[in-house]
This record gives structure tokens, C-alpha cells and sequence, in this order.
């Protein structure tokens, strides 16, 4: 019997080319659909969707629905979308010393490092 490769497992769960951008924007503070359309601009409206459904399905992110009318939708970052960021800054890392091929260099957007933690998150902060 075959086992399943963890690195396989992770990456599937992050793979798609907006989810490691929509996790960096959430890590920032709670935001609404809206806002993560502006600031992914690039990225069309049902693919928004489809990657936020995937992220919330894998327990990356945490979909919360206010009863106001009309209905108003955040999506935050999970304990479990927190646990990701020491993999993203390791990645930041390898990219900046060891990828000689695409010469890649940071631009101290700091996004890998996530402003909005799961105490504050508890606290109500």
C-alpha cells in the first residue's frame, strides 16, 4: 500500500495560482469579498470565489456571515491558514538565497509575515 506524500498533500491544499496571494491578504485583518476583488485585481470574480470556497473548504480561511441586511460576508484567517506562514517565510527565504535562475528579490510587502494573529483574532482586537 502506497502512502499519501505530505508535501503532495500541503501543496495541494495551497495549489492554485491566487490562494497563497488571497492568504497573504486575509493574514492582514478580516476583509469582504469586495475588497480582496480590488486588491487582487488581476484575478476575475468567479475564480475569486472558487479559490475562497477551496481555501474555507480546507480550513485555511473562516467565512463569516453577518445577519444584517443586506447580508455582509468577511473572511478572515484561521488558526489552521496561520499554521501556513512559517512554510511562506521558508519559501521567501529559498527564493531570495537559493533561486539563482529567476534572480528573484523581496519587495518588503512583509505579507508573509501575518499582521493578524489567531490572539488578536480571540481577543476581539
Amino acid at each position: 500500500m502506497e502512502g499519501k506524500c505530505l508535501i503532495e498533500t500541503t501543496l495541494a491544499v495551497i495549489n492554485g495560482k491566487w490562494k497563497i496571494r488571497i492568504l497573504k491578504e486575509i493574514s492582514q485583518g478580516p476583509v469582504r469579498f469586495n475588497q480582496l476583488n480590488i486588491r487582487i485585481s488581476a484575478v476575475s470574480t468567479k475564480m475569486l470565489t472558487q479559490q475562497l470556497r477551496e481555501l474555507e473548504a480546507n480550513g485555511l480561511i473562516v467565512r463569516t456571515v453577518f445577519p444584517e441586511i443586506p447580508p455582509r460576508v468577511e473572511y478572515s484567517i484561521s488558526d489552521m491558514g496561520l499554521s501556513i506562514f512559517p512554510l511562506f517565510k521558508e519559501m521567501r527565504r529559498w527564493g531570495l538565497e537559493e533561486d539563482r535562475i529567476q534572480k528573484a528579490h523581496c519587495t518588503s510587502c512583509f505579507q508573509c509575515v501575518p499582521y493578524y494573529s489567531s490572539t488578536q483574532r480571540k481577543n476581539g482586537e
